[in-house]
């Protein structure tokens, strides 16, 4: 297991990405004992379904599923590792609201890990709900 990541190093590292400043993110917890990572996500007019709705289009809100499985995976890891493939379940538009997701790695085995994400919008209302796994071949492998 590599170190731990303390919130500023998971904040320089997700901010590195041009893509991820879209959405703000912002560390609002990490926890390299339980593998839990919590992130939260500003709504821009960049991020909007529609012009003018102030709803999160669902695109971005698979991006916040996606970039928080791999950070969340990264507290194992100490680096973002490559998506192998994830899936977003939407429960309810976001409309007028920022979004914050958890991530939990479930499983890191020697090839693939797997993460759960819920995310939430600023009323705790359960937004969307993922899946992720994400190749560990590289990281854990000398092969």
């Amino acid at each position: 297991m590599s170190r731990k990541l303390s919130v500023p190093e998971l904040q320089e590292m997700i901010s590195r990405s041009r893509f991820h400043q879209l959405f703000r993110p912002e560390i609002m917890r990490a926890d390299n004992d339980r593998l839990e990572l919590v992130v939260r996500f500003f709504m821009s007019a960049e991020l909007e379904r529609q012009p003018g709705t102030n709803q999160w289009h669902g695109g971005a809100v698979s991006a916040i599923v996606d970039t928080t499985g791999c950070y969340g995976l990264a507290l194992l890891t100490g680096e973002p590792l490559p998506t192998i493939d994830f899936r977003t379940d939407y429960m309810r538009p976001a409309v007028g609201t920022n979004l914050t997701a958890t991530a939990k790695v479930r499983k890191a085995g020697r090839s693939v890990a797997v993460v759960d994400i819920d995310v939430v919008d600023d009323n705790d209302r359960l937004i969307a709900v993922g899946r992720a796994s994400y190749s560990t071949k590289d990281w854990k492998s000398a092969d």
